[in-house]
């Protein structure tokens, strides 16, 4: 079995969010059961020396777009610790100019030409590879494309004849819509798919809607979200069409690497610790008080967020929560980047209390000191597709405090349950989130409770070896059919 995974980004390479972790860890796990393939742009903060990343002979591709010719060169590596092929699609005009994943501040229109160039230029590379893949997996509206392309300029092109697409949604917020003028763009026939089952979403091309109608199965990425996005509040407009294809929709929990995050091995944090040796994470949370500014005091536990800093994340209920949260008898620390109005928010409480501290950016090796040293793990998303930080502060024995939505409802027992892993509340208000963390500081003053949970929760298997089994069997079904 032949697998192609299209993603916009890919750990280690590059990373934006928690899409370059799924497809840069789920492919090394199925591996030895498939022949695989990844591509992925040649984003310009990619290291090429780092990665040993190599040009390919005679890899010169030219494709037009609105009468204009671009020139594309394909690059490759190893992934690391596999025998992965990782391809990068190299073009100056679109991608290598950057040194972010998702550049700020695009013009919608121009971010639309880089994408739909971007998966193209998959089809046609993979082709002058001879890689007849059985499965495509694509990855959220970057590459929602690709299913559509299939549907239309490849529906009678032998190559691709028995080629099964798999769609993954990562985030249904982010849907890739604009103007019809686009398909012109893509070089894609209207009358093809420009119709309510194809692309054509209230007057507008939305990607995500064609790679919905269009794919033979869709993966949510947690069964609880798979749920949530049929109905009109989780939905972003799209529930109609997702109820349509729900024969086709599948929620399949997304797993973390536990060879990269493992408090037993990781050579970033202070001192390395294991269930039976929590008593050295002490030593790393007296680190990041120390990296913070704070005064350690092993009697006040340490609460964290590493998060984007948007609307999504619930940054909401810690501005109506602010006055609370200072006059606690605990610490916090944020770490993130995202709104301004939000990055002003952790400054301004930052400056202005003696017990938060925030750091504007993101930086990994702070990133796992900071899930290393906390005790607790805030999480109070307005909606969770799955979430890997909560997956990430319990391997390393953070308790999360979280609002039970999509994958965190999945990921998370909450107190006090039998073999509890964290504490979980359902309304989306400052005053529901500070219950949690009220309930969350009196477990603290009990060491028993606190520890046992802690084992719980590090204990707890979220790895990606349980569900690549799920991913392979749903593979299996495509093929066979």
């Amino acid at each position: 079995m032949k697998i192609l995974f299209v993603s916009a980004e890919v750990a280690p390479f590059s990373k934006a969010g928690g899409l370059a972790d799924v497809v840069g860890s789920l492919p090394k796990y199925i591996e030895k059961d498939a022949q695989i393939a990844i591509f992925t742009p040649m984003h310009g903060c990619i290291d090429v020396d780092k990665w040993k990343i190599k040009e390919l002979e005679n890899s010169a591709l030219w494709l037009t777009f609105n009468g204009t010719g671009h020139k594309f060169r394909l690059f490759m590596c190893k992934q690391p610790g596999t025998n992965i092929n990782v391809f990068f699609i190299h073009n100056d005009w679109y991608f290598t100019f950057f040194k972010e994943v998702y550049p700020k501040w695009l013009d919608p229109k121009y971010e639309h030409e880089r994408y739909i160039a971007f998966s193209l230029a998959v089809l046609e590379y993979a082709k002058l590879l001879n890689f007849r893949a059985d499965i495509i997996h694509a990855n959220d509206w970057h590459t929602a494309m690709i299913p559509v392309y299939l549907h239309s300029n490849y529906r009678f092109d032998e190559f691709w004849k028995h080629t099964k697409c798999v769609f993954q949604i990562h985030n249904l917020a982010y849907q890739g819509v604009w103007f019809d003028d686009v398909l012109d763009f893509a070089n894609m026939r209207k009358d093809i798919v420009y119709n309510e089952w194809g692309v054509e979403h209230y007057g507008k091309v939305n990607w995500m809607k064609g790679a919905i109608n269009y794919s033979d199965k869709i993966i949510a990425v947690s069964p609880t979200y798979a749920k949530e996005i049929l109905t009109g509040e989780y939905g972003e407009g799209m529930d109609y069409t997702l109820r349509m294809n729900q024969g086709k929709l599948k929620g399949i929990l997304n797993g973390i690497d536990y060879d990269v995050f493992n408090p037993k091995t990781d050579k970033i944090i202070a001192k390395r610790y294991d269930i039976n040796s929590l008593q050295n994470k002490e030593e790393n949370k007296k680190k990041v008080y120390k990296e913070f500014g704070l005064k350690y005091n092993p009697e006040r536990p340490l609460y964290a967020m590493v998060s984007r800093l948007v609307g999504q994340k619930g940054i909401d209920l810690i501005r109506q929560s602010e006055n609370e949260l200072k006059s606690l008898n605990a610490d916090f620390i944020f770490l993130g980047s995202g709104e301004k109005d939000y990055e002003n928010l952790l400054i301004w409480l930052s400056n202005n209390s003696s017990n938060i501290r925030a750091y504007i950016g993101y930086c990994t090796d702070l990133a796992n000191l900071i899930y290393a040293g906390s005790d607790f793990y805030i999480m109070p998303s307005k909606f969770e597709p799955c979430g890997l930080s909560q997956l990430i502060a319990m391997r390393y024995g953070s308790l999360p405090v979280v609002r039970a939505t999509g994958g965190l409802e999945d990921t998370v027992t909450g107190y006090p349950l039998n073999d509890s892993t964290g504490f979980k509340f359902w309304g989306y208000s400052g005053w529901d989130m500070m219950q949690a963390v009220y309930c969350s500081l009196g477990v603290y003053q009990d060491k028993y409770t606190f520890n046992a949970m802690r084992k719980s929760a590090m204990e707890a298997d979220f790895s990606w070896k349980r569900s690549s089994a799920v991913y392979l069997n749903l593979y299996n079904e495509l093929v066979q059919k």
